[in-house]
């Protein structure tokens, strides 16, 4: 109950983004292509997850400890022009501050739900955010509304987890001192791999979505669906 209320407190970004989840029947075909579900204790562990990422960094930032920040910068203004813009077609406004906050967003999120417009709404905002990196210098997390936060919870998938997974027990045995300068400039150009390498992965996991999308609808050509059309673009449209 404390977190909820202190979630809300801090209001971070509330972007509605389902997942697909593509089913392979026993022939190996696309059987079908869905959103997959997310649950109240799939909420409750990310909350979690993020206390435990938060807590790491600000122990390693209380020691002096080199650390690598997750971090995910203000919305470029330009960005921001173009949304306003956008929203005031659907009659939805909101005031430019000078330093916006993700309850900004979220209230306009409120604005849209129920609308025919919510998911036009949801994406045009999703595409306006910056894109969060790995940085040994902490700006914050401007989505999670988070001071100082770092990757800490999924050593399997990302390589800045192990990073703090061995400064944090490292600090706890009173192993390791404050970085050195030839350490900080390691780390730096660490965290810029890992947030290059990053981009590359997502790139991947969109292009292998994107051809399982296309083979699921490769036996179905001829047939009318319904369909939002999200943008315009040179190379086509996206719906």
């Amino acid at each position: 109950a404390m977190g909820v209320q202190a979630r809300a407190g801090r209001q971070p970004l509330d972007l509605d983004l389902p997942e697909m989840k593509i089913i392979l029947g026993e022939d190996g075909q696309i059987a079908s292509v869905h959103p997959r579900p997310r649950l109240d204790a799939h909420r409750v562990i990310e909350e979690f997850m993020i206390e435990a990422n938060v807590a790491a960094a600000e122990t390693l930032e209380g020691q002096k400890m080199p650390c690598v920040y997750r971090v995910h910068d203000v919305p470029d203004r330009e960005k921001l022009l173009g949304l306003r813009e956008f929203l005031s077609t659907l009659n939805l406004s909101f005031t430019l501050g000078e330093r916006p906050r993700p309850e900004l967003f979220n209230r306009i999120l409120a604005k849209a739900k129920d609308t025919e417009h919510w998911e036009a709404v949801n994406q045009s905002i999703l595409r306006s955010q910056s894109q969060a990196r790995y940085d040994p210098e902490n700006i914050g997390h401007f989505g999670l509304a988070r001071s100082r936060y770092a990757h800490f919870t999924s050593p399997i998938r990302r390589y800045p987890d192990p990073n703090v997974h061995r400064t944090v027990p490292a600090h706890l045995r009173g192993q390791r001192k404050p970085a050195s300068e030839e350490e900080g400039a390691a780390l730096a150009e660490a965290a810029t791999r890992a947030s290059e390498r990053e981009r590359i992965a997502m790139t991947a996991e969109r292009s292998v979505g994107d051809l399982y999308r296309v083979l699921y609808m490769k036996s179905r050509v001829g047939e009318l669906f319904e369909a939002r059309v999200a943008a315009f673009t040179s190379g086509g449209i996206y719906a």
